[in-house]
Order: C-alpha cells, then structure tokens, then sequence
C-alpha cells in the first residue's frame, strides 16, 4: 500500500511499525458550531482510510479527539448564557449524529481535551523542567529554537496568513513559540503548579497521543497523523516540536491532508459567509449520496461543492441501489475476485477513489447486462450480494436497504398517507377488488410513488 507523506511530499511505501498493526489520530473538531462540509470531508477521508487498512488485514486502531475547550467556545459562552459542558456535550452529539449519517466508523477512542488535563499538564511540567519552554505575563512558550528540527514536517517557518490562531505576544524569544498554557481570568481556567490557566490548542494533541497511543520503546508515537490541509502548518508543525523535546520521539511516521471544501469558487469560511453546516445537506440529500460525491475527488485535492455534481454523483450511486432491488432477499454467495483485486489495487495506490469507483461503475453496467440476458441466474445473483457488501464494507456505501434509499425525502405526512393507502391496497386485493386495487396503484403513481409486490409485503420507492 502506498500513501502520499505530506512531510516527504511524495508517495511513499506504507509500513505499519508493529506487524499487521496501524495507530491513526486524526485532529478532530473545535465543538462549539454544526459540522460542516469540511469536517464531512476530513471525515470520510480517513474514514475509507480506516476502511482499507482494516481491508488489508490491520487491526486499526483510530483515535480521533475533540476539542472543548477554546477561545470559541467560551465566546459561545457568553453568547449563549449555558456553560460549556452545556455547548460541548450538544455539539459533540450533534457531530456524532452527523458521521453516523455518512456511514463513519466508531472511532477507537474519541478523547476530550477537559479528560486529558492530566497528561498536557505534565507535558508542560517536563519542558519547564528541562528548560525547553519559558513563562511570560500571558503564558508558557516552547522554545523552538532548543528544536533543530522545527520545519521538518510543514517545510515552513512562518506564514502570517495561516496562523489565525497563534499568539502575538511581542516578548516572545522567537516569533515561531507558541503557548503551551495560557494564564487567564476568565471563567475557563485549571490550576497547576505552574498557574492557573488552560492550554493551549497545539499542546492538546501531544499530550492526548502520549497519553493513549504512545509506547516509547517504539520510533513513532502512531503510525499516521492526519487532518485537514490548513492543520499542516502551523498545528501539526507545533505538535511535532512539542513532542519531540518533551519525549525525544517522533510523533508520528507518515503524516496525511486532505484538501479543502469549495464553494462558489471560494475556500469554504465562516467568514465568508459560504460555510455550508452538513445538517443542511443532509436535510436536501441522503448522507451515502454526500459521502459518495466526495468520494468522487481525490482526497488530496481541492472538492468544489456544487449541486450540479451532487446529482450526477446520485445518479451514480443510484445504479448501484438499483442493482441490490434486483438481487433483494437473495443469500450472499461468494465475492467476484477480481472486482475485488483491483478495487483494492486503486485504494491501495494512495486512495485512488477516481479509479476505484469507475470500476465499481464497470461491474455494474456489467451485471446488468447479465442480468438481462440471465434473469435466473442465481449464482450469480449470490455474486452481486457478496460483492456490494465487500463495496458496502471498503467504501461505506450501499448499507442502506434499496427500497429505503429511494424513499429518501418523503415527508412524515406524506409517508403516513402512502402508508395508509398501501395498506388500503392490501386489504382490496385480499378482498378481490381489483378495481380499487388498480385505483389506490395510480394514486400512488400521481404521487410519484411507484410500488411493487412480493413475498415480504409491498414495497415501494419514490419515482
């Protein structure tokens, strides 16, 4: 398997540190807002990520944190009146919810940054201790300039336009230190031998890797970090240094970005006005249909959300959910080996999901056609099945039931007055009348609900 290593900025050979065993963190939100698109993204990246190792034999262990305590957060403090248990219990929920609709596995573990005062304090403590960080009047700073290596993973040293949240305290030692602890009065604060504050956003990480995925007889703390592409520099960059002076360890071995959300041609932002939250596009679109749309672009480059390409990416999946109508209630047989192989043979080539799902699109258009020529081929029927679980079990779509997935959108009202009238139907037919039988069929039809009957009861889908 080979991988793209943001820090080597090159394709490289993935080789897990322990045999058949792979350690991930993934940064994970600031949790005073909805998710948005660009949380979606990073999420379904390393999600597939997770998908193909565990398909190539790892026992994946996926660590994704969150972050509840933050300058935002308290602004949505003061904003709200609740407290910050209040904003950060609702919105780690909320963001459950939502990766729960885009098929995202449970992480391993999903750590908080207020649970793991513990370990950023003794990180603190133990650069304090051997001189490799320094107190101000507003803070605890790392000194990177005691870090020959700084740079080594963003190749940057500095980038104004990037550093949205990095300190400007004119006395630091070098513009490049960052705040370990922030001292502050305000209502979020902890005390420590070292003074009362909270930590800052860099420090986080570190000491949650260390804390649950860290075995110091090894090079690495884990196997590959990853997050979006705007975390490289200066987040990643820091962490890197923090835990390299604290632990003489590397953090991580292979370090992966996913590019950014566009929309309208502009860097997704709050700022901009054009942070589109998930919760709305899922309201509008099934999560499979969000999840295979971003499929689409590969997770390197840049995805410009656009509508127009929402639908044709439905289209797509559609064929796929039209093909399991056609095989439903049918056992599952054996997987087509080589649909398989060379599926895996594109994920393993650095996520190649371009190619990957024009393969898929292959085999579809393929068992179409023998489906239509063998309308009774059952072997081949059991074929299909196994075949769309191991998509459903790589790629994370086609979980869903067919019938369900073509129901997608359907008001609550709505869905009581079709099931009334199917019901009507059934209770027609069961009396011999054909004629309100055929009547409540074209009701339905008007509606745009098409039905069809079989052995499990009447199903049916919107047209």
């Amino acid at each position: 398997m080979k991988i793209f290593d943001s820090a080597k900025k090159e394709k490289v050979e993935f080789i897990s540190q322990e045999d058949k065993k792979v350690k991930i963190y993934v940064c994970g939100p600031t949790v005073y807002d909805d998710a948005h698109l660009g949380h979606a993204r990073s999420a379904i990246v390393f999600d597939l990520l997770h998908r193909v190792l565990k398909a190539n034999g790892y026992d994946v262990t996926m660590v994704k944190n969150f972050t509840d305590v933050d300058d935002k957060i308290i602004a949505k403090m003061e904003q709200s009146g609740k407290s910050l248990e209040e904003i950060t219990t609702y919105y780690i929920n909320s963001y459950l919810n939502d990766m729960k609709s885009l098929n995202i596995l449970p992480n391993t573990i999903e750590p908080k940054a207020t649970q793991s005062l513990d370990a950023m304090q003794n990180l603190v403590q133990k650069l304090l201790d051997e001189d490799k960080a320094y107190i101000l009047d507003d803070g605890i700073y790392l000194d990177t300039s005691k870090d020959n290596n700084y740079g080594n993973i963003s190749h940057r040293i500095s980038d104004e336009n990037s550093q949205a949240r990095v300190e400007t305290n004119q006395s630091k030692k070098d513009s490049k230190d960052f705040a370990l602890w922030k001292f502050n009065t305000n209502q979020i604060s902890f005390k420590t031998p070292f003074g009362e504050g909270r930590p800052g956003w860099h420090c986080e990480c570190s000491a949650m890797i260390d804390k649950h995925l860290s075995d110091k007889s090894l090079p690495f703390a884990v196997d590959i970090h990853g997050g979006g592409a705007d975390l490289l520099f200066p987040h990643h960059e820091n962490e890197a240094s923090q835990t390299r002076l604290a632990y003489g360890q590397e953090i991580a071995k292979y370090w992966m970005h996913n590019g950014f959300v566009n929309i309208n041609g502009e860097k997704m932002s709050k700022s901009l006005g054009n942070s589109f939250f998930l919760k709305d596009a899922l309201k509008q679109y099934d999560g499979e249909v969000i999840r295979f749309y971003m499929l689409n672009t590969h997770y390197r480059s840049d995805l410009s959300f656009n509508t127009q390409d929402l639908e044709t990416s439905k289209k797509r999946l559609d064929k796929l959910y039209r093909v399991k109508k056609v095989v439903y209630g049918v056992k599952k047989g054996l997987v087509n080996k080589e649909f398989k192989k060379d599926i895996l043979e594109a994920l393993n080539d650095d996520l190649n999901t371009s190619k990957a799902i024009s393969i898929l699109d292959e085999y579809i258009s393929k068992v179409n056609e023998q489906l239509t020529k063998e309308p009774k081929n059952k072997l081949l029927k059991q074929e299909i099945v196994a075949t769309i679980a191991f998509v459903s079990d790589v790629l994370g779509v086609g979980l869903k039931d067919p019938y369900e997935y073509f129901q997608f959108g359907i008001s609550d009202d709505d869905l009581e007055k079709i099931n009334f009238l199917i019901e009507q139907r059934t209770q027609a037919k069961k009396e011999k009348n054909f004629e309100l039988s055929d009547k409540i069929r074209d009701q339905l039809a008007s509606m745009g609900i098409s039905i069809m009957d079989s052995a499990n009861g009447t199903l049916w889908e919107k047209i």
